[in-house]
């Protein structure tokens, strides 16, 4: 039972973690453009 006292709020903050990274990666702009990036690889320079 003591365990749960630690594992619990280590999980939520491993979850806030994570949502706050995801909202990072929208609000920098990291999937605005999701079609673009498979045509590129096909360009040879």
């Amino acid at each position: 039972m003591n365990v749960l006292l630690l594992v619990i709020p280590i999980a939520l903050g491993l979850g806030l973690l994570g949502l706050l990274a995801f909202l990072w990666a929208l609000r920098s702009g990291q999937y605005d453009d999701l079609e673009g990036a498979e045509y590129r690889v096909l360009h040879d320079d």
